[in-house]
């Protein structure tokens, strides 16, 4: 019998339904009892999780996804350029009704196993999964691909699966990052005396215990940097806690430039394949104000590639190369 369609399923982290308290606590609970991401458990951690983190961080993080929040479709920017690259990967592949895109958040809606759905209504047979992290970590790609599996174990009929490798060292990928910062330096009105690369950060134990995301993200800033002819500074932003996360700091470092003598910064954060919280809110305005309350001047954020055509062109790139021998 001749194979169905192939269905190409783009996935990222997240995003909560709105910004008020029950929403927040309702994301934060998935995200934060997810075993991959908070490896504590036991009664201490459900007690710490329930008593305290989910009484006080849904206001906080409420407060914070408020300041970038899409008003036009009350929803997350996440949510918004991931339809986007997911409409924008589709038109690509428009001339090849075999080849279905769908999209899907970890955390959040639409879920995974709603996706994988859709996609075998319509007929897929075959499931490339498309994790939208170009580092791998347990943390991120190991858990979507949970959930992925998780949703394969309830069908009787299965389809064939197969995932794109992480990304971090991929020519389409260093040369779409290299020319997005290329044409935001050349779009300002100064030029920067140092160009930090943040990436999320991750506790120190999960490298320890063989995470390979900071080799990784290693990898990423050196090929950026020779792509780019320049010296990237790697620094690690959205610690949280008190256990040892990999370093340096990226508000630290920029507070450490602007006291001495450093004005004028720009900031790429390849690790985001689409803005959202980390990068609107984290860097562009509190590392900014951090910066420039320490004798900072210029401050920029070059946008994520989002579902720019140089983005598109990855991911079909990608995609391309995973589908040979389906399509």
């Amino acid at each position: 019998m001749a194979a169905g369609p192939t269905g190409v399923l783009l996935i990222n982290l997240g995003t909560p339904e709105a910004t008020d308290f029950r929403a927040m606590r309702c994301y934060l609970k998935e995200f934060l009892s997810d075993k991959r991401v908070v490896e504590a458990k036991g009664p201490l951690w459900w007690l710490i999780l329930n008593g305290v983190i989910l009484t006080r961080k849904p206001k906080s993080s409420g407060a914070a996804y408020r300041k970038i929040w899409n008003e036009a479709r009350d929803e997350s920017p996440l949510k918004t350029i991931t339809r986007a690259q997911a409409e924008a990967l589709a038109t690509r592949y428009s001339d090849h009704p075999d080849i279905q895109v769908d999209w899907a958040m970890r955390y959040g809606k639409p879920s995974i196993p709603e996706a994988i759905a859709r996609l075998t209504a319509r007929g897929c047979t075959r499931l490339l999964v498309l994790p939208l992290y170009p580092q791998y970590s347990a943390a991120t790609t190991a858990t979507a691909m949970d959930q992925v599996f998780d949703a394969l174990k309830t069908m009787r009929h299965q389809p064939t699966l197969r995932m794109v490798p992480p990304y971090f060292e991929h020519p389409a990928y260093i040369a779409a990052l290299a020319d997005s910062i290329t044409s935001h330096l050349a779009e300002l009105p100064w030029q920067p005396e140092a160009i930090i690369a943040s990436l999320h950060g991750l506790p120190q134990a999960f490298i320890e215990r063989g995470d390979p995301y900071q080799a990784q993200c290693e990898t990423t800033a050196r090929l950026l940097g020779a792509a780019l002819k320049r010296n990237l500074r790697l620094c690690y932003q959205s610690r949280s806690g008190r256990a040892p996360w990999v370093g340096p700091d990226t508000e630290q470092t920029l507070i450490d430039l602007a006291r001495a003598g450093t004005r004028d910064v720009v900031v790429v954060a390849p690790g985001f394949a689409a803005d959202c919280v980390e990068t609107l809110e984290e860097l562009e305005i509190r590392a900014a104000a951090a910066f420039r309350a320490h004798g900072g001047r210029n401050f920029s954020v070059v946008p994520a590639l989002n579902a720019s055509a140089a983005s598109v062109e990855m991911l079909h790139s990608l995609s391309r190369q995973n589908l040979a021998g389906w399509t």
